[in-house]
């Protein structure tokens, strides 16, 4: 679409409550019903229905915390401007690099897993070509073509601006929480193995460590990750003081009964000889079901409810596709507000005439081929997105804590106040980094890496090409951010090996105690270094 653009376009308030509600559920309802549970029972067994559990109570905590902030500033790619808030243009630049390395990668993950999905279809292959590969899950050539693909069709839809966005959200929301729902109905019917639940001794330990380490390896946490999409699209909400709290905290209680019930039905329809000989970790050995990439529609197909599986292939084009579409739809804003806030180039804030963010869109597009390339499978992209995401979620209860000091309920209305503010943000930021920590060393050492990297060249670049504004950077405010990140990798380097894959200097459950007092630690040291009430209100008359 042409840039048609002049001064006056402007981000267009069109967005109502049923949409922002299942823009949130339609990146909770992705990829993560289709294939979590599998990777979830695999690691913890009957006990992963309390990875569910735990994984939607935290991130419950965390939509919360942002429900209060988005209501306080609705802005496009709110998100971007909150570090800005509370501790300044350096702390926002660092962040902005964690949000555009975790949202551009995600409408990734989606169309990988539709291909996982459309391989497991009976006879795909006299008609395609393999599209994974069947050892590591990898994509294929031919599968890589068909992700950018989808990702070519996601960006131009949105070109055509965010009410069209909506209309395909809410179409594909209704289908998207329906089929979930049928099967679960369908599987308890069907199939229900009580003994399946059965905890054993000699399974006990690595069943509940596994409820821990399947939080951002199993695809739990990232199945959440979406509820942030309606605080993404706050700055196009027609009333965002109602609609961001219903849908931000309805989004993530929603998905959360569904995938309790999902993981439910799932351990239940299992066939208990196949589990006897196999076990839970061995579901992957099962003849006729562990080499299908698509776990539901493989039980279907043993029960001989065929029509059952071809409704779960139909899904998994749909619901992953539905996820993958709306964080494309986030993803352009939130690098448009990179561009408003000049920490990336001004020209990614530029509009269209149907006032989308055009040239952030083909940015996100042509940065989400290239992250197929090097992380190709389902479960890397997840560990990697989960420990991603989780840290730029933990930056919430840093800023309100901060606001809640500098700009206090008495001089700056909050149209959803967070009750008990000192104990929920203080509980979330303890567990986005636990979660963080389980992600495991191999994808935080990546992450971490790919951070320092660009901190490393940014201020190589400032002291060569720009050393007055080297030393004027806000260090005060941000210098807390190096023990923090380089203070997790540690926990992780020392961690426990089987829940942080560390050398074993920290043990479980002790990890956990170090990893949340280091966490308040850090919380006590960045809310200090917030900064004044000048400064924020300078910035915010500045947008």
């Amino acid at each position: 679409m042409a840039d048609s653009v002049n001064k006056k376009a402007s981000l267009r308030r069109e967005a109502g409550i049923i949409g922002l509600l299942y823009a949130s559920l339609g990146g909770i309802i992705g990829s993560g019903w289709l294939l979590g549970p599998r990777q979830a029972a695999i690691m913890a067994g009957p006990l992963s229905i309390f990875a569910w559990v735990f994984g939607g109570v935290a991130i419950l905590l965390l939509a919360v915390v942002y429900a209060e902030l988005a209501t306080m500033f609705p802005r496009g790619g709110a998100v971007v401007h909150f570090p800005h808030y509370s501790h300044g243009s350096f702390l926002a630049r660092i962040w902005s690099w964690v949000l555009f390395l975790g949202y551009v990668a995600i409408a990734p993950v989606e169309v990988v897993a539709v291909m996982s999905y459309t391989n497991s279809i009976p006879r795909i292959h006299t008609i395609l070509p393999p599209l994974i590969q069947p050892v590591n899950g990898v994509v294929t050539g031919f599968g890589f073509s068909l992700c950018v693909a989808l990702l070519v069709v996601f960006t131009i839809i949105n070109l055509f601006g965010i009410r069209w966005a909506m209309r395909v959200s809410n179409a594909a929301g209704w289908w998207k929480l329906a089929i979930p729902a049928l099967t679960v109905v369908i599987f308890l019917i069907q199939s229900h193995h009580t003994q399946n639940l059965k905890i054993t001794a000699a399974d006990w330990p690595h069943d509940f460590r596994g409820i821990f380490t399947s939080l951002a390896t199993a695809g739990v946490i990232f199945s959440f990750l979406g509820f942030r999409q309606a605080v993404e699209l706050a700055g196009e909400s027609s009333n965002p003081s109602r609609n961001i709290p219903i849908a931000v905290v309805g989004s993530v209680a929603i998905g959360l009964v569904l995938y309790v019930f999902l993981q439910l039905a799932f351990l239940l329809a299992i066939n208990p000889q196949a589990l006897h000989q196999y076990g839970w970790a061995g579901l992957a050995k099962i003849p006729d079901f562990g080499s299908k990439t698509g776990p539901f529609a493989a039980i279907a197909e043993t029960l001989g409810l065929t029509w059952l599986a071809w409704l779960l292939y139909a899904d998994a084009i749909v619901s992953p596709s539905g996820t993958g579409f709306i964080y494309t739809t986030t993803s352009a804003r939130v690098i448009s507000a990179m561009g408003e806030s000049r920490l990336f180039p001004k020209a990614l804030s530029r509009l269209n005439s149907a006032g989308v963010p055009w040239l952030a869109s083909f940015v996100s597009l042509v940065v989400g081929a290239v992250f197929l390339l090097p992380l190709p499978s389902w479960s890397r992209l997840v560990a990697y997105i989960s420990s991603v995401m989780t840290l730029s979620y933990g930056i919430g209860p840093v800023v309100l804590l901060s606001l809640r000091r500098t700009l206090p309920p008495e001089s700056r209305h909050r149209p959803f106040r967070l009750p008990y503010a000192g104990i929920f943000a203080p509980l979330s930021f303890v567990v986005s980094n636990l979660i963080i920590y389980w992600g495991g060393l191999t994808e935080n050492t990546l992450f971490f890496g790919l951070i320092a990297t660009m901190l490393i060249v940014f201020l190589l670049y400032r002291l060569a090409v720009d050393r007055p504004g080297f030393w004027a950077l806000p260090w005060k405010n941000t210098w807390w951010v190096l023990p923090y990140f380089g203070g997790l990798w540690l926990l992780d380097y020392i961690g426990s090996p089987s829940m942080a894959g560390g050398l074993g200097y920290l043990r479980f459950p002790y990890d956990v105690v170090i990893v949340a007092l280091f966490s308040l630690i850090i919380l006590y040291i960045a809310v200090n270094s917030a900064v004044p009430v000048e400064e924020l209100q300078a910035y915010i008359d500045s947008l």
